[in-house]
């Protein structure tokens, strides 16, 4: 009899190892199908402008002319570049607008290591560098880049080396499976569902908290006082459980992956071993957590909508259900570029060759139900910090 291999992906480390964003540029890449993440640092922008003129450039924590930022997640592909970008107009901006000097520069990128790294550091050679000399003169100041791998929930820096701290879609990703989901405890979901038990829901709930406490924690030591945070993630406005809000899509997948079980081309026993690191947090386990954890004022936390493919149309205009179809196979693109690795590691090679079967059921399943329905969008949170 062949013996089982238990493929579940519980420990901290092998989390570490296997999330990552689909690589490279190709049709299913991260870097190709990135528009809804694109369109959340798009609207948190004004923040983040704010952030950096209001509460940077009028206190005293720039010291020795110099400004340590982190992007925390950055991923690959054009939206880590966006995201450097609207940094630096940030800066020039308040720099010119306050007759101050440009500091000088040191931007840290972060992810996990199998992050696309090589892809990123290629984008930024020659081209970007140029075209911030171009667009922002020499005197604009040095600005040097570089790559931290590891994760962020423990510490990647020395202390008081940061000024500024941006993440954007990353803190829901939690560092691990809770232990507490097991094959059986959740059985027929890969996330939470109404069907999951209490325990299943408390358990994923108290993940985030140790989590987001750890991130905290970590960031505290490495920022400066008075030193500032942006962090955007997926959550929910309500303090409901998650599984009435933000689960949606994700109980769609574990579908598609269902109708693969029946036909006998994933093991049922696999698929019940198989649950998502990712919790969509509320404003009150947010706000508890900072309180409790105590090292940052909470300036700001709010919500705002962004539609399941990242589109910044309104669903309900245009070609109606026709548009809804169509949309339904984008979402499953973009949902492919970020969970496509965690199910290779999980279920390993033999489920490759089924990928693309695996991910159009998924659109057939996501445009029915798009096209039942006036509106899809999810949450997101952006929360503002100060170290105190």
């Amino acid at each position: 009899m062949e013996k089982h291999i238990d493929r579940s992906i519980h420990p901290a480390v092998e989390i570490q190892n296997v999330l990552h964003m689909v690589q490279g540029l190709g049709e299913n890449s991260y870097a190709t199908n990135s528009s809804k993440q694109r369109l959340a640092i798009r609207k948190v922008k004004p923040i983040l402008q704010e952030t950096i003129l209001d509460h940077l450039f009028s206190s005293d924590s720039i010291t020795e002319g110099t400004l340590g930022i982190a992007d925390l997640g950055c991923s690959s592909g054009p939206n880590a570049l966006l995201v450097i970008s609207e940094i630096l107009d940030a800066i020039d901006a308040g720099t010119q607008q306050l007759k101050r000097p440009v500091p000088e520069l040191t931007i840290f990128l972060n992810d996990l290591p199998g992050n696309d790294f090589n892809s990123l550091f290629r984008s930024l050679q020659p081209a970007f560098y140029e075209k911030l000399e171009m667009e922002k003169g020499k005197l604009f100041g040095s600005c040097f880049i570089s790559a931290v791998p590891g994760t962020f929930y423990g510490r990647l820096l020395p202390r008081n080396t940061l000024h500024l701290v941006h993440s954007s879609y990353s803190l829901h990703w939690l560092s691990q499976v809770p232990p507490e989901v097991t094959s059986s405890s959740n059985k027929g979901n890969i996330y939470l569902s109404e069907s999951s038990p209490a325990l299943v829901v408390k358990a994923y709930s108290e993940q985030f908290k140790r989590d987001f406490h750890s991130f905290l924690r970590s960031r505290a030591e490495e920022m400066v006082p008075g030193g500032r945070m942006v962090l955007t993630f997926l959550g929910r406005r309500r303090s409901d459980p998650p599984t009435k809000e933000g689960s949606d899509i994700w109980k769609m997948l574990a579908q598609a992956l269902q109708d693969f079980v029946s036909r006998g081309l994933i093991e049922e026993r696999e698929l019940d071993a198989f649950n998502l690191p990712y919790y969509s947090a509320s404003v009150e386990e947010v706000e508890d957590v900072v309180k409790s954890e105590d090292s940052f004022d909470l300036n700001r936390v709010q919500t705002f909508q962004t539609s399941w493919d990242g589109s910044e149309e309104d669903e309900e205009d245009d070609k109606g259900k026709e548009k809804k179809i169509s949309s339904g196979w984008k979402v499953a693109k973009v949902m492919r570029a970020v969970v496509e690795p965690l199910l290779l590691s999980h279920f390993g090679n033999y489920a490759a060759p089924i990928m693309d079967e695996v991910f159009q059921r998924y659109g057939h399943i996501l445009a029915d139900y798009l096209s039942s329905r006036e509106r899809t969008q999810d949450v997101n949170l952006v929360v503002t910090l100060r170290r105190k």
